[in-house]
């Protein structure tokens, strides 16, 4: 059975647990990292060198960076589901979940960091005020390329709403100023009702 080492409340293992639910992949889970420990035990180190979450053991193979992990678990088991048959509409799913690591992600994190893990009395709102108006400019892009689309990479649900869906519910679940993105925030709607996403990403941000 493949086993999973991270903790519930990390974006990225989120993403690895909501591709598992979708593709009805039995595992088991680990806690590890922040509170939990575990990633700088020998054993942990010597599986992944960067000492993160998540990582994977699948029969023996080891494998860490949630998004190669989404991508290696579509490819196995969500072939023409998560992982699309069509080259260009697997590309383009690929290339959503890039932009979710380098634009969405770092735009939404110190606002995440700000809010929500800084104790109320060390939360500097000023700076916390100004990163927040930076999202929106972000998500802006995604307003746009959804025109037409259901979904990040055409009419159906791929690896690629994983990626940019954990984000796009972050946003959502901060007490925070959003402009109004209307094709984004039928987007998230519609990524709610999945109960993948029901059970492993809508929760308390922590």
């Amino acid at each position: 059975m493949l086993k999973l080492w991270g903790r519930v409340n990390s974006i990225n293992v989120q993403k690895v647990l909501w591709a598992l639910e979708e593709l009805k992949v039995p595992y088991e889970r680990v806690d590890a990292g922040m509170a939990f420990g575990v990633v700088n035990e020998p054993f942990y180190k010597r599986m992944n060198p960067n000492s993160r979450v998540p990582t994977i053991d699948d029969d023996g193979f080891v494998l860490w960076e949630s998004n190669a992990i989404v991508r290696y678990l579509a490819a196995k088991h969500g072939a023409g589901t998560l992982w699309p048959a069509d080259l260009r509409q697997r590309a383009d799913a690929d290339r959503w979940m890039d932009w979710a690591s380098t634009h969405a992600n770092p735009a939404i994190g110190p606002v995440f960091w700000g809010l929500v893990r800084t104790p109320p009395d060390k939360r500097d709102m000023a700076q916390i005020t100004a990163d927040a108006e930076k999202i929106g400019p972000v998500f802006q892009v995604l307003e746009q390329c959804l025109e037409g689309r259901d979904y990040v990479a055409g009419g159906a649900f791929t690896m690629g709403d994983i990626a940019v869906g954990v984000n796009v519910w972050r946003w959502y679940a901060l007490d925070v100023k959003r402009p109004k993105l209307a094709r984004v925030e039928a987007y998230h709607e519609r990524l709610k009702q999945r109960p993948a996403f029901q059970k492993h990403i809508a929760k308390p941000l922590t």
